[in-house]
């Protein structure tokens, strides 16, 4: 938009925007719309809020009487319809006027909410296709009005000029484009009737389409939606809305929900996806405004723990953005957005209760969905917790079949942990379940909230250590020279070295080394390097003795009783720091540069050591 302000206008005196159309029309379809199909769209919109005002005005027609024709032959696009019509004054009022709707006008500003349209910009996304509209228009407010013709122009200029009742014997619009060479791939007749179907399947009045072949216009809605519908049977109707849910989204739902919410006028379906999707992943859904498409991939209709449904739902009272393709974030959307997942919550809550089947499969794709909803919803907690699956020393199975073995329940705190401990504490008897995934360890801390026979506490090293049988004192004072090279050849890790018996005997070490644990000591390391500034005071203050790693050998395994035995001083250190090495790697946890250094370091001098000896 450019100021104008003529020579003659005096000092002081108002001034007026003119508008360059070409570049508002440039900003329309790179800013406001995301493809020049919305023109489709928008006429189909200006159509159904023209019949909507008709009903107003004979509210006692048959609910066929007034309906929108589409037609495409490739040389034209038209869109007619039988709704209120305009006057010659409305078509200087609202065509010719920005941003300026019909909808807004004081006569029907009480049935504002019955339109779909509000923004009176819509007419400008034709100029996406063509260089010029043609409205011809006739007024059912009054029985005589004139036929009233509209034409405008890409370059911002536009005629206006009254016809004959013949030009248009029944109230109504009809407007006409005449599509630009490089907008073929909109204005054909086999996409002009796909766009039409893609957004008007669900509206309320008849729409019909015409290519120009000589055959009755075909329906483009031929069924109301199917929640709609009436069924002989709840069965019947079940299926219809799977099917129709697999039709929309391309896989068969594992169960549907029906969705409706009366306050707000909104009805349609969630369809449960049938396998697992990756955390936080959130699918776009469906919203239909009125019967018109909104938009395919309205996320905020729902919120974000709902990953596990895809829905396609038809409101009356959501408010559109400007560009009518998103919902605009208000009271009204949080409230249907807590409403509907009051739903889903329903629907779980009934499926535990009467199909532990379809519970069973649901849990078996969508658990991490559950957990994040029963982490801050204690209904859902109380129902679901003893049935959700967890990694555990006995497998992956349930809290409630693992709480039935194992009255007291130890949690990691990290995946690592539950890796590094799983095989030797299942030997020893210990129940342990990996809390180090999302949500796990908060869900695992309130079992007892469901089973107060229950115990659950946080695994710590020393109950795990005081689960592995000591060794004699005889062999303890046999293996002291060696484990005194090996703490000496590990104190650069803060590693202590011990030797117990423990099972499986197939593993030769374990490594005790929380990642509480290296973080206590990586502070307490900073603070000693910082000793005397102010951020080594800050450390100092907060300094505890810091705790240390443990290598804990084990008697049983061969390879371990070969090692204690070795008397050469090198060849010992050597071989603890190869075990302390294999055991980090065991443990899975993120090696440090010192220690992918020390396990290559000790491979190499132990492979020299072999090479020596066999030569």
């Amino acid at each position: 938009m450019t100021l104008h302000d003529t020579p003659s206008s005096p000092a002081g005196a108002d001034r007026t925007f003119q508008v360059d159309l070409r570049g508002l029309v440039d900003l329309l379809s790179h800013h406001l719309y995301s493809s020049p199909r919305v023109y489709l769209r928008e006429l189909l919109q200006n159509a159904v809020d023209a019949l909507t005002a008709r009903r107003g005005l004979e509210p006692g027609a048959p609910s066929d009487a007034f309906g929108i024709r589409l037609y495409a032959d490739g040389s034209v696009v038209r869109v007619e319809d039988d709704g209120v019509g305009l006057t010659e004054a409305d078509v200087h009022t609202f065509l010719a006027t920005i941003g300026r709707s019909s909808k807004r006008a004081e006569r029907i500003a009480e049935q504002r909410a019955d339109f779909i349209g509000q923004f009176g910009i819509g007419l400008l996304s034709c100029f996406l296709v063509a260089d010029e509209i043609h409205v011809l228009s006739r007024s059912a407010r009054t029985p005589d009005a004139p036929v009233v013709e509209w034409r405008g122009r890409g370059d911002g200029s536009y005629t206006v000029r009254t016809l004959p009742a013949s030009a248009r014997p029944r109230p109504g619009t009809t407007v006409t484009l005449t599509p630009r060479a490089d907008a073929g791939d909109w204005t054909r007749p086999a996409q002009v009737h796909a766009l039409a179907r893609h957004f008007g399947s669900l509206l309320r009045h008849p729409v019909t389409f015409d290519d120009g072949t000589g055959g009755t216009g075909a329906p483009v809605n031929p069924e109301p939606a199917p929640w709609a519908r009436t069924y002989p049977t709840p069965g019947a109707r079940s299926r219809a809305l799977a099917a129709f849910g697999e039709d929309v989204f391309g896989f068969t739902p594992l169960d549907t929900i029906e969705l409706d919410l009366p306050a707000v006028g909104l009805k349609g379906i969630a369809c449960v996806l049938p396998e697992a999707v990756p955390a936080g992943r959130r699918h776009g859904h469906r919203v239909h405004v009125k019967g018109m498409l909104l938009s395919e991939q309205a996320e905020e209709i729902l919120p974000e723990w709902a990953f596990f449904v895809r829905c396609v739902v038809d409101a009356e009272s959501l408010r559109p953005t400007a560009s009518r393709e998103a919902l605009y974030e208000d009271d009204t959307l949080a409230a249907v957005r807590d409403a509907l997942a009051e739903r889903l919550r329903a629907w779980i809550a009934r499926a535990a209760a009467s199909d532990p089947d379809l519970l069973h499969r649901f849990l078996q794709a969508h658990h991490l969905a559950v957990k994040s909803l029963a982490v801050h919803d204690d209904e859902i907690l109380r129902m679901l917790l003893p049935w959700l699956p967890f990694e555990t020393t006995d497998g992956h199975c349930t809290l409630d079949e693992f709480a039935r073995t194992h009255r007291t329940v130890l949690v990691t705190s990290s995946v690592e942990e539950f890796r590094q401990v799983a095989a030797i504490a299942s030997a020893a008897g210990l129940g342990v379940v990996n809390g180090g995934y999302t949500y796990d360890r908060e869900l695992v801390h309130r079992l007892p909230e469901i089973r107060p026979e229950a115990t659950v506490a946080d695994l710590d090293p020393a109950t795990l250590t005081a689960h592995l049988d000591p060794v004699d004192r005889e062999t303890e004072l046999a293996a002291a020279a060696y484990l005194a090279q090996a703490r000496d050849a590990l104190a650069v890790f803060d590693c202590d070295v011990a030797l117990r018996t423990f099972q499986p005997a197939s593993a030769p070490a374990l490594l005790v080394d929380s990642r509480e644990t290296r973080h206590e000591r990586t502070r307490s390391q900073l603070a000693r390097e910082q000793d005397g500034g102010l951020w080594g005071d800050i450390l100092g203050a907060l300094r505890q003795e810091a705790p240390r790693a443990q290598l804990i050998l084990n008697q049983l395994n061969p390879l371990v009783r070969t090692a204690v035995a070795i008397d050469e001083p090198e060849l010992a250190r050597t071989s603890a720091e190869a075990l302390y090495g294999q055991a980090a790697m065991l443990s899975r946890r993120p090696l440090r540069p010192a220690e992918s250094s020390l396990i290559n370091r000790s491979f190499l001098d132990l492979l020299a050591h072999a090479l020596r000896k066999d030569s």
